[in-house]
């Protein structure tokens, strides 16, 4: 279960490149386009980040689950017991009754809204760090404009004009890259001597 998707916080995106770049640029404009909502699909830290909720949002849904199932069991004793019980106990018990399926639904809700919350922070720290590596790439290209695909309403567009698997490779590579130097092993000084004793 997703808690939220992710084409709600995806936003359009124009990247409008440095004046000083159109001065050596040429006259015709070229703009490319991304499709962020695949990217978001396919690069390594996004795709943690969701295995990462998802196991959350399945924990807690199974607590919820229980506490739900604990409360209807409480709930069928009760009406097995209201004929025997006197006016006072039973409107009380079923007083307590309704506030705890009140609560018990007010704290779920809280949760999820807590956890749609946090999904929305990480993906858009995920964006955040597109968004340089897209800049990077339309620098590079010639490109004057990249746009979201899906919140640009793009009908058609050349795939030459798609720098989707390009900041996808990048992303994936820059994270690869990083872990790799923090692995490379330091160089080991040589003990130093130890001074020679005197006769």
């Amino acid at each position: 279960m997703q808690v939220t998707s992710a084409k709600k916080i995806l936003t359009l995106v124009g990247f409008a490149l440095p004046l000083s770049a159109f001065a050596a640029a040429p006259a015709e404009l070229k703009i490319g386009y991304v499709d962020l909502q695949r990217a978001l699909q396919e690069v390594n830290d996004a795709r943690s980040a969701k295995a990462r909720l998802q196991s959350i949002v399945d924990e807690r849904k199974k607590k919820f689950e229980q506490e739900q199932s604990d409360l209807m069991k409480e709930k069928d004793a009760f009406e097995k017991q209201a004929s025997a019980m006197s006016p006072e106990v039973r409107s009380q018990r079923q007083t307590d009754l309704g506030k705890k399926a009140f609560d018990l639904s007010q704290r779920w809700e809280k949760e999820k809204a807590e956890l749609t919350q946090k999904e929305h922070t990480e993906m858009q720290a995920i964006f955040d760090k597109m968004n340089p590596i897209i800049a990077s790439i339309a620098q590079r290209e010639g490109m004057t404009f990249v746009f979201e695909k899906s919140e640009a309403g793009i009908l058609y567009a050349p795939t030459y004009l798609d720098i989707t698997n390009e900041l996808v490779r990048l992303y994936n590579d820059q994270k690869t890259t990083k872990s790799k130097s923090e692995l490379k092993p330091t160089r080991a000084v040589d003990p130093k001597p130890a001074p020679e004793k005197k006769k």
